[in-house]
């Protein structure tokens, strides 16, 4: 006896279904990966450091006591912007590759 196709006389959607069910799957292991990587950057010769998850949560800022300088908090303050930027950045990039490697590349706005 031939096995039933529960969605009808459309072909394939029992296979695309599964597929979008395994994408979903694989999301959400995905996002707890990118919870638990860490990743860091660091501004000013390495003065400020900035550590963040994947998903691009500022998980912690280091700075060195010898870049605190009361007269010029301004360069303090820029440091940090840096060095948080680009720990972003670099979560961002991690995020969306491995997002491409889900999806075979299909851009799903919203996934994560």
């Amino acid at each position: 006896m031939a096995k039933r196709n529960p969605f009808g006389n459309i072909p394939g959607l029992g296979d695309m279904m599964r597929q979008v069910q395994k994408m979903a799957e694989d999301t959400q292991k995905l996002e707890i990966e990118l919870a638990n990587e860490r990743v860091e950057a660091t501004s000013g010769g390495g003065m400020v450091k900035a550590v963040a998850n994947a998903k691009g949560e500022i998980l912690e800022i280091k700075i060195d006591p010898q870049v605190v300088d009361p007269e010029d908090v301004e360069m303090l303050e820029d440091l940090v912007v840096s060095a948080v930027r680009e720990v972003l950045q670099k979560g961002l990039e991690i995020k969306t590759a491995r997002l491409q490697e889900i999806t075979g590349g299909l851009d799903l706005p919203g996934i994560l």
